[in-house]
This record gives structure tokens, sequence and C-alpha cells, in this order.
């Protein structure tokens, strides 16, 4: 008979240690695991046949082409290749939601879905399902430098770890070093009310106001967000707006476009100063960004107000001074901290 599905990992049970020279945790399980990422748009699946050779065979599909996350497995397993296809034993998945009870709804998508039933549905013998960016706060610790790309000085893997990412919404999420091993920190921080630093940010969130009575961070600093952002920068500076998606925002303001290029500033701005939010409300030693819209920023980003308005927080600027910042560079990062969730729940 199928363990109960567990919409949260057991927090009591122990991490490994990253760079040990012991076996993975998760080495003695039954495997093939089974892992995903599923975002507002897009899900991505991978394949884990042994902890030590990490998550393979990763495919992305829309979240939009499937009914449901069943559906999405189905088609994603029967891609695989024929000498690796098996059923999997064990998986774990990371949703764009907060994850409380059996019954989960993602955010920004209409899947929805019980966390029993689909255990049933996949025939596995225990189904984990997470946070999103617990899982991308589970990968920290183990991520190496050609994963991410820092601002300065480069991040270590020690104390308490933040990661926040803009994609269709904005993810936050914590892990924290303890005598056991790193333990995750779940939480809906995107959904914290954005806070202005100048007389330009005011203005901006007063228009955002004017059609939304609680402006979140997660509301301008977004996918879903940056075309409001890019309404109210406008409209702060006297300017009359164009009616543009997110994809065309980034587009325009990496080619140079002026107006684009405006709120993609503000958007760093304001995006470094909620990520120094982050920084002292964790106690973080390091703050990773992730997510699929700054990547596409290049070189931009780390020329962009981010770190200087990270900095910014009066008589704490010497202490953010000394905090890192980096940009996860790899994409598929939070599959490996989902496979480092069934190691420590069953390690």
């Amino acid at each position: 008979m199928p363990q109960q599905a567990a919409c949260r990992p057991d927090p009591d049970t122990p991490l490994t240690e990253p760079g040990g020279s012991r076996a993975p945790a998760g080495a003695g399980l039954a495997l093939p695991w089974l892992v995903a990422d599923v975002g507002g748009t897009n899900a991505r699946f991978g394949w884990v046949v042994s902890p030590a050779r990490g998550v393979e065979h990763v495919r992305r599909f829309p979240v939009a082409g499937s009914a449901g996350p069943a559906e999405a497995v189905r088609a994603y397993l029967a891609g695989l290749p024929a000498d690796v296809a098996a059923a999997p034993r064990r998986a774990a998945i990371a949703v764009a939601t907060a994850v409380r009870g059996d019954r989960v709804e993602l955010t920004n998508s209409p899947w929805a879905f019980s966390c029993a039933e689909l255990q049933t549905d996949l025939g596995l013998a225990s189904l984990q399902v997470l946070n999103d960016f617990e899982a991308l706060a589970l990968s920290l610790p183990r991520l190496r430098p050609t994963q991410w790309r820092a601002h300065g000085a480069a991040p270590v893997a020690a104390g308490t770890l933040a990661v926040i990412g803009p994609g269709t919404g904005l993810g936050v999420g914590g892990v924290v070093q303890t005598e056991a091993g790193w333990v995750a920190l779940p939480g809906e921080g995107g959904h914290a009310t954005l806070a202005p630093s100048d007389d330009l940010e005011s203005e901006v969130l007063r228009h955002a106001r004017g059609q939304w009575p609680h402006v979140s961070a997660e509301r301008l600093l977004s996918g879903i967000g940056l075309p409001l952002l890019h309404t109210c920068v406008a409209q702060a500076e006297g300017r009359a707006p164009e009616a543009l998606s997110a994809e065309q925002v980034v587009e325009r303001g990496v080619a140079g476009d002026a107006a684009c290029a405006r709120t993609l500033d503000v958007f760093c701005a304001l995006l470094g100063g909620f990520a120094g939010n982050v920084a002292l409300t964790l106690g973080a030693r390091a703050v990773f960004i992730g997510g699929g819209i700054v990547p596409r920023l290049g070189d931009r980003f780390f020329t962009s107000p981010f770190r200087a308005r990270f900095e910014a927080k009066g008589r704490f600027s010497d202490y953010l001074a000394a905090v890192p910042t980096a940009l996860i560079t790899d994409t598929l990062a939070a599959l490996a901290g989902a496979a480092f969730a069934i190691e420590q729940r069953h390690g």
C-alpha cells in the first residue's frame, strides 16, 4: 500500500551536509524518483536514478497544455527514453503557491489537485508537495559557482541563505544551517506590501493603488506585474503609457528603448530594496536572485540600481554591504532542491 502523501516534508528529518564525503542520504531509497517545478507558466520535470548523478532528462511543458499535474506527468513519462523509462517510486513536486494541506491550488495557474489523489493516481510510494521557493532554497547550499553570478563578493554556503525570484509571480524563501543540516523556510513573502524608497517610487505606487487596494511586491515585481509597473512609471513621469506585455518590456528595455529601459531601472531598484528587506528580516548571510525575468536582463542587471538600493538601509547600510547577492543562472536549480527534499525526508 502506498505511504500517505505528504504536502510538507518532515522538518525533524536531518539533512545531508553539502560537500561531505559520505553517501547521499537518499542513496538507499527505492528509485527512480520524479521531481518537478511547477510555476504559473511552465512545469519542469526531471528524473533521478541516483542521487549522486543528480537530476537528468529534464523537460519543460506549458502549464496551459495540461488539465493538471497528473496529465503533465504522464506526458513527461511517455517521452522518457525506453532504456530509462520506469514507474517512479517517489516524487517531489514544487508548486508556485502556499502548501498548507491536501488541497493545492496554484496562485497564478488554473491547476488544482489533491496530494493524496495524485499519489494514488500515479502509483507512488510517497509524494511530497512543497512550495517552489522552498525547493529553490534547498538547492542553495549545493549550488556551484558555475550556477550563479555574483555582485562582487561570492556567496558562502553558511548560516542563513535567502532567495527571491521574479517569474510569473514573485517567490521568496530561505534555508538555515543547523546542527542537523539545512532546513528550508517556506513563505509567501512576495505578497508582502511593497515599500517605496524615493518620491518617484511613491508616485508609482500611488498610481498602482488606483487599480489595486493592496500593492504587494508581486503586483509590480513579476511577469504579471511588469505591464502594470510600465504603465505606472509612465504615469508617474507624466508620459502616456503604452500597453505592453512583460516580454515586450524586457525585450525593448534591453534593446535600448528609453521608456522600457526606465521601467527596468525602476524594477531593479524596487527589487533591490525588497531584497534588502528580506536580508534584514531573515538575517541572511547571502541573497540569491532566481526566477525567469532577471537572467534575461544580462549585464544590465549588474549595472542597474539593484545593489545600491539593496544596501540603502540607513544605519544598516554597512551591514548589508557585507551581504553578497548573486543571480542564479541555472534555471533548473529548483529540481535539485526537490530531489534534496526527498533525501531529507527519507534519508
